[in-house]
């Protein structure tokens, strides 16, 4: 019995150290543990200090900053530049659209209508015809010949005296050329007349060598029913036998004399003629060379270029 309790005391002292040393161990292991977490907690605190410590210094060096709260979507482009673009492409674009459908800015159309002028004409029976007549410069205008001499020529019909209106006003205006139509609408029916003093008309850009192709769009200009200068539009259909050019457009009565003219607002062609019974087919003069020999036309207008020139019949 003494030797068992013996070996149970024995067991009871080795079970208790062996208790103390395993709560030594974990609480050493604890200490060590704070003391490494301790230190841990040191180091950051001195390098938040010393970061602190940067930035303040910087911040005094540079001052007081703002920041803009301006957002940025890209990169940035120049107003200017994408306007100059987009203006020459809708030029460009208006360019095109007037070509193809035949246009001319109203502006010039309107410039164009103060370069024509109604013209009346007196015979010796004591009756008057209306007419229209284009303005070339230096006093000069262009006109039809059966306007202002009487066709077919006949010694007991003449025109006596010719008048175009300026500013309200009739004023006399002589012959100067005509061509050798001994007929209306023919390739020679045509005249040129001064009027004396100084006229203050803008001139008409001349250009005779108006190709005249199937379709080209014109536009007429004409003292229509004698009711002032009108505007009407039409296309080139194609030339007749005798050299004139048919074409739709409104050919009334006083329209006569008056001007045709391309998309470029050029004068082209004349008013010469229409259809019995058709108001709406009518019948162009081209311009050409011949019509101008006797006259000089001013500097700011093109003079048609020298070259052969169209037989009369």
């Amino acid at each position: 019995m003494s030797v068992r309790r013996s070996s149970v005391y024995v067991f009871l002292v080795l079970f208790v150290v062996a208790v103390l040393f395993f709560g030594l161990g974990g609480y050493s292991a604890e200490v060590e543990n704070q003391r490494v977490l301790a230190d841990r907690d040191a180091k950051i605190d001195a390098l938040r200090a010393d970061v602190t410590r940067e930035l303040a210094v910087l911040r005094n060096a540079q001052g007081p900053r703002v920041a803009a709260t301006m957002g940025v979507s890209g990169p940035a482009h120049d107003p200017d530049a994408k306007t100059s673009g987009r203006t020459a492409m809708i030029d460009e674009i208006k360019r095109e659209l007037q070509t193809e459908m035949g246009l001319v800015p109203v502006h010039l159309l309107r410039e164009r209508r103060q370069s024509f002028v109604e013209l009346y004409s007196y015979d010796n029976h004591g009756h008057s015809n209306y007419g229209t007549a284009g303005y070339v410069g230096n006093g000069y205008f262009v006109t039809v010949k059966h306007a202002v001499i009487a066709l077919p020529i006949d010694d007991d019909h003449r025109i006596t005296s010719v008048k175009i209106s300026y500013r309200g006003q009739l004023v006399p205006a002589t012959l100067v050329d005509a061509g050798d139509a001994e007929n209306e609408v023919d390739l020679g029916d045509w005249a040129i007349v001064k009027v004396a003093g100084h006229i203050d008309l803008p001139p008409l850009k001349v250009n005779a060598n108006f190709p005249y192709e199937f379709a080209d769009p014109i536009f007429r200009l004409g003292n229509d029913y004698s009711k002032g200068i009108i505007l009407s539009t039409g296309y080139v259909g194609q030339r007749t036998s005798n050299g004139l050019v048919t074409c739709l457009t409104d050919g009334h009565p006083g329209v006569s004399g008056g001007g045709v003219l391309d998309q470029l607002g050029e004068f082209v062609g004349i008013p010469i003629g229409r259809m019995q019974g058709d108001y709406r087919f009518s019948f162009i003069l081209p311009l050409r060379r011949e019509m101008f020999r006797k006259i000089t036309l001013p500097k700011q207008v093109d003079a048609p270029p020298a070259g052969p020139v169209m037989a009369t019949q």
